[in-house]
């Protein structure tokens, strides 16, 4: 596996290391990390980006790319979030950048129900940073707390964790554009099954809890519009 490591000046004292995922090797946040003395180690990771001991594992996204798992159904922020709390005793969702509630056509009380959801739901601690500079300062000091304070060293595991049956109904009603994932329980809730949310009749849909004209109309042209392969 490839090493980037730095030479400091003084061979006994203990560098604080990082595992890092792949993708984020040409992330400026490496380079960030790079400059603070980090010593990083570039592995395949199956769950975050970035693990900081045997127990911190944090996934981190832009603004743009968290939500584009709002939209995006085959990008599924919970499952990701799920993976994630499931492989680590601390798991945490770093959001990077500004804009979160301005930067798509997504309304803000959605993407506040999905952190929401992030938070109470699955218990993972979201922490928001300004740009890869702050996101690199926060991962090496809580790495520094982890390593030095109580000394935890990064370790790799983590594995990918099957979609429940609750899971994967919500998955598919979510991933209709304009319907998030606080919606898609409150259609299944309401329905009690996917075939009935499916099914139901603009009128029907708008009985349900946070759906309105658009988000009916924009399912029933989903389910009922012809396919033009």
């Amino acid at each position: 596996m490839m090493q980037i490591k730095k030479t400091g000046n003084n061979a006994n004292v203990k560098r604080i290391k990082m595992l890092v995922d792949q993708h984020e090797l040409r992330s400026p946040v490496v380079r960030e990390l790079e400059r603070l003395g980090t010593t990083i180690d570039v592995k395949t990771l199956v769950v975050g980006d970035y693990i900081l001991s045997d127990r911190v594992g944090v996934e981190r996204k832009t603004v743009d790319d968290f939500l584009s798992t709002l939209v995006d159904g085959s990008r599924n922020v919970f499952n990701q979030v799920s993976d994630l709390r499931d492989s680590f005793e601390r798991p945490m969702l770093i959001i990077e950048g500004s804009g979160l509630y301005i930067r798509r056509r997504i309304h803000p009380n959605a993407i506040r129900g999905v952190l929401a959801s992030i938070a109470v739901d699955f218990g993972v601690p979201i922490v928001m940073t300004e740009d890869a500079r702050d996101t690199a300062a926060f991962l090496h000091i809580v790495a520094k707390r982890e390593q030095e304070d109580v000394e935890r060293r990064p370790s790799l595991h983590g594995k990918r964790s099957l979609m429940t049956l609750k899971e994967q109904q919500e998955y598919i009603i979510s991933s209709i554009p304009s319907v998030g994932p606080v919606i898609a329980r409150n259609l299944l809730r309401h329905f009690g099954s996917v075939q009935d949310v499916m099914i139901a009749t603009k009128d029907e849909l708008m009985e349900v809890d946070c759906v309105g004209p658009k988000i009916a109309d924009r399912i029933r042209g989903v389910v009922g519009s012809k396919y033009e392969g």
